[in-house]
C-alpha cells in the first residue's frame, strides 16, 4: 500500500457526502478509474483538479473541443477520449439533476432513504462489487443521460461517497463514518 491509498483510506473513503462539487469530482474519477486501479487514479487526483477546473460541474459544462484536444494532451489525467468527453456530458446532466432536484445530493441519496447503508463485513471477500441499489441508481443516471456509471462504477461511487459503509467490522474507520 501507498501513502496516497492510506491517506485516503483514512480520512477520506466512505464519508458521508453531501456537497454537491464533491459528488461531481467523485462521478469524474470514478469514471476515469474504469478498467484501471484507483491508486492510478489517486496519483493523478490533483492534475485531475486543476483539469476539470476544481471539479466545478457548471464550468466543465462548457467545455468545447478545445478543451477536449487540451485535455488529451495532458499527461496528468487518463487521456481517454471517451472518459474525457463522458466527464464533460455528465457535467451537463449533473446540473439538470441540481435544477430537478434542488441538488444532486439529494436526489442521489433518495436512493438510500438519505441513511446511509451499512454494511457488516469480516472479510474483505465479501465485499460485494455491484449491489441491488447500484443498479437502481446506474439505471437512474443513464435514464439522465449520463455515461460511465455503469453499476460498477456506482457502487464505487457509493462506497466512496459513503452512500453505503463497506469499511470492514474490525476497521478503526468503520464507527467513525457511520451516520
Amino acid at each position: 500500500m501507498d501513502d496516497v491509498y492510506i491517506k485516503y483510506h483514512d480520512t477520506e473513503w466512505g464519508v458521508p457526502v453531501h456537497e454537491d462539487k464533491k459528488w461531481f469530482e467523485f462521478l469524474v474519477l470514478e469514471g476515469a478509474q474504469a478498467g484501471l486501479s484507483w491508486r492510478t487514479v489517486l496519483r493523478k487526483r490533483e492534475s485531475y483538479r486543476e483539469a476539470f477546473a476544481g471539479f466545478d460541474p457548471l464550468i466543465v459544462a462548457k467545455f468545447d473541443e478545445n478543451e477536449i484536444e487540451k485535455l488529451m494532451a495532458d499527461s496528468g489525467i487518463i487521456r481517454n477520449r471517451r472518459k474525457i468527453e463522458s466527464a464533460i456530458n455528465n457535467a451537463k446532466k449533473f446540473h439538470q439533476i441540481e435544477v430537478e432536484f434542488g441538488t444532486f445530493d439529494r436526489f442521489i441519496w433518495s436512493f438510500v432513504d438519505y441513511k446511509q447503508v451499512v454494511n457488516v463485513w469480516a472479510n474483505v471477500s465479501e465485499i460485494p462489487a455491484v449491489s441491488k441499489k447500484a443498479h437502481q441508481i446506474s439505471h437512474a443516471l443513464k435514464d439522465k443521460g449520463f455515461t460511465f456509471v455503469g453499476p460498477t462504477i456506482v457502487y464505487a461511487l457509493m462506497q466512496a461517497a459513503g452512500l453505503v459503509n463497506d469499511h470492514l467490522v474490525y476497521c478503526f474507520r468503520y464507527t467513525e463514518v457511520q451516520t
